[in-house]
């Protein structure tokens, strides 16, 4: 599987203008992909304020995401701001090149920002068979909660989209790392750069792992897109000679 990360500045709380660049963004992708990877909120930045901003699954962006898709015959995804039923979700919206679209909405809030007091909590984990891979997609701050991303559905790629500032992006690299090797996944990092209007600096280090951590890219801070190959069957031949993930223990999650 072919792999687009696009990694790039946002505008803020200005779905058009982003709507626009991501457009361009994906025109500019001349290779054949099977899917391609924006960040977190991807049409407004990293806000509180979604009201400004949120959209409904029959919006424009979708629209578009679902024209993009057909175009380039890729995969497109990334998350957003919904709105449904009276709530707002940080949802990650996988669409197909049919237009078919399944989402995900993000579970773990950020607190430290307040998210939790705006957004509605997902409770459903997402697993996405595509292309003959199965893909599990996460947002951000889910990162730091290993037994949510836990590797019992034998999926082949755990995707992250984030907004993750630089004050912690050390921590973004070590827990990347540490989600590809316990889950013996290969493991995309997809992360934004630029200044927000919080102030908060983003220096990207958008990443590709393979399924003992190591590096098929390694973190980067230029705005560019990266593409990446991720081979199926050197991954299972490497989890059926070392087995570790036959011996994983046994849990249910709680829903909130």
């Amino acid at each position: 599987m072919k792999i687009a990360l696009i990694q790039t500045a946002l505008s803020w709380e200005n779905p058009k203008e982003n709507r626009i660049h991501v457009e361009e963004k994906i025109h500019s992708i001349k290779e054949d992909v099977d899917l391609i990877v924006l960040p977190e909120m991807f049409t407004s930045g990293f806000t509180m304020r979604p009201k400004n901003c949120a959209e409904t699954m029959q919006g424009e962006t979708i629209i578009l995401l679902q024209n993009l898709a057909k175009e380039k015959d890729s995969a497109i995804t990334g998350s957003l701001i919904m709105e449904e039923k009276g709530n707002y979700y940080n949802r990650l919206v996988f669409v197909f090149p049919n237009g078919e679209i399944q989402h995900y909405d993000k579970r773990h809030l950020f607190t430290l920002a307040g998210e939790d007091k705006i957004y509605s909590a997902g409770t459903e984990k997402l697993i996405v068979e595509y292309k003959g891979f199965k893909i599990c997609p996460l947002i951000c701050y889910d990162l730091r909660f290993p037994v949510f991303a836990r590797n019992v559905e034998d999926y082949d790629v755990l995707i992250y989209v984030a907004n993750w500032p630089k004050p912690r992006i050390n921590a973004w690299d070590i827990l990347l790392k540490a989600r590809a090797v316990e889950n013996m996944s290969y493991v995309i990092g997809e992360n934004r750069i630029g200044l927000d209007n919080n102030n908060q600096e983003y220096v990207g280090h958008s990443q590709a792992l393979d399924f003992l951590g190591n590096y098929i890219l390694e973190p980067q801070e230029t705005e560019a897109i990266y593409i990446v190959t991720l081979d199926k069957d050197k991954m299972l031949e490497t989890r059926k000679k070392l087995n570790f993930l036959n011996d994983k223990d046994d849990f249910q999650i709680r829903n909130f």
